[in-house]
């Protein structure tokens, strides 16, 4: 997960990479060992290759840890394991911060789930654009812009889906298992607003005025956020 919607793998630092554009004498000098020890050192990057398999977990805890030892720091986030609240149509994990990472903060995590037919109703987030990670399942969203443009399209696991600070969407379970899917977020705090929560706490003839439904209809509409519909 990136916080930045313009992060590109060739901006990453690669060990063999940096090791091929330096000179062996430099390397001799920094690592204290002959030029020849490092003779058979890779002469380009090296990005995906085949290894050994590892050993025991603890050999290489140990080899970490050094003389320091381990760090106290925890740098694991079980999603699994955050609590989960239940819907009539979907279950969600509530919103928790990365402790180690200020202002990145999740909303659903790994126990983000729209049954079959399930919709994650019309919202915007105010503070944050929205990263999507789909799991499993097959969903469909649309994200609707200004001057009248909207897009729409369907989602499987391996796809990753983006909305922009503000841009009003919805995610639909089109498939005939649980749609599952992460939600991110680059800041402190998580927030959103739901289309149906901001139109019953809006003056009603307004509302009726604006969309020519009748007083009915309006006072049907669920007055808290719902998340997920139908209810």
């Amino acid at each position: 997960m990136f916080d930045d919607g313009n992060f590109s793998e060739y901006e990453t630092v690669l060990l063999t990479d940096w090791m091929a554009h330096t000179p062996h004498d430099v390397l001799s000098k920094n690592f204290g060992v002959s030029e020849q020890a490092l003779d058979k050192m890779p002469r380009r990057e090296k990005f995906i290759f085949q290894a050994e398999v590892p050993g025991p977990l603890e050999a290489d805890q140990k080899a970490a840890a050094g003389s320091l030892g381990m760090s106290t720091q925890d740098f694991a986030f079980r999603v699994a394991q955050q609590p989960i609240f239940e819907t009539h149509q979907g279950r969600r994990s509530k919103n928790y911060r990365f402790q180690q990472i200020q202002n990145l903060h999740y909303d659903c995590g790994g126990n983000c789930y729209r049954p079959p037919g399930g919709i994650r109703e019309l919202h915007w987030h105010p503070n944050a654009d929205e990263w999507q990670y789909y799991i499993s399942g097959a969903g469909r969203m649309t994200v609707f812009a200004t001057g009248g443009r909207a897009r729409t399209m369907d989602f499987q696991a391996g796809d990753v889906g983006y909305i922009q600070k503000t841009l009003p969407h919805y995610v639909e379970n089109t498939g005939a298992t649980d749609l599952k899917f992460l939600e991110m977020f680059k800041s402190s705090s998580y927030q959103d607003l739901a289309l149906s929560e901001w139109l019953t706490h809006t003056p009603p003839e307004l509302v009726m005025a604006h969309l020519g439904i009748d007083r009915a209809t309006l006072e049907a509409m669920p007055k808290d956020e719902p998340v997920v519909m139908p209810k």
